[in-house]
């Protein structure tokens, strides 16, 4: 039991150092050279082909990325851009887009 929960600690920690160290603020400068002609600025897309990141899991968003980057997941323009960023530029844009707040009005 106690290795146990030792060893899902020792799974969580690096998790928990990566989403410590990213940078929202880094995030946001780089949105402004990268991301922003087709998610836009705050994340809310002006495109329809492209997807609105403002308010999304930061976890989804590296998950995502990071795949786009390494070919995982196929998308043309993604798979260029993404291309090169670095683990520290993806978890940086993560933290920019997730920390945007979206309000959801119903119907």
């Amino acid at each position: 039991m106690i290795r146990t929960c030792m060893l899902a600690a020792l799974l969580v920690l690096p998790c928990a150092e990566m989403a410590s160290a990213a940078d929202a603020r880094a995030g946001r400068q780089k949105v402004a050279g990268v991301c922003q002609a087709c998610h836009g600025m705050d994340g809310l897309s002006k495109n329809p082909e492209s997807p609105n990141l403002a308010g999304q899991l930061e976890q989804y968003l590296v998950k995502a990325t990071t795949e786009y980057r390494d070919e995982v997941r196929k998308n043309e323009t993604m798979n260029i851009v993404a291309k090169e960023l670095t683990d520290a530029d993806i978890a940086n844009i993560a933290a920019y887009y997730s920390s945007i707040q979206v309000d959801v009005i119903p119907p």
